[in-house]
């Protein structure tokens, strides 16, 4: 893997940074259009049959499988807008700097969690975001 302590400080970290984040956001998208085809797929079965959701015989319910591929799809939409942010943070050189206090988010975080914009304790302290 590239060398953490090199992220977005040079040009050579730069620039594997901007391609380790175009790749996951690459997956990402592709993640994104698979779980919309099966949220799709859900919603057009569930048209063309009556289901008792409440108790279908197979176990689970397909409100709840739907609300669940919802869920994914709406994580996989966040992460997509993190990546957008975080890539542009590389395009400015301002990556790996917390947009919280100004510091340096430590290697090891960025590593760990490439599309964050905050330090540990910039994160924790914000109640909306997880560390």
């Amino acid at each position: 893997m590239d060398d953490p302590s090199s992220y977005g400080r040079d040009a050579r970290g730069a620039a594997a940074t901007y391609a380790r984040l175009a790749a996951d956001r690459a997956e990402t998208l592709t993640r994104a259009a698979a779980l919309s085809r099966e949220f799709d797929g859900i919603v057009a079965a569930n048209a063309l049959v009556a289901i008792d959701d409440e108790h279908d015989p197979e176990g689970g319910s397909t409100a709840f499988e739907r609300a669940h591929v919802a869920a994914l799809l709406a994580r996989a939409r966040e992460h997509l807008e993190e990546l957008d942010q975080a890539l542009e943070r590389v395009e400015r050189g301002q990556y790996g700097k917390c947009a919280g206090c100004g510091g340096t988010i430590p290697p090891e975080r960025l590593e760990i969690r490439p599309a964050t914009a905050l330090c540990v304790r910039c994160a924790r302290s914000d109640p909306r975001r997880s560390p």
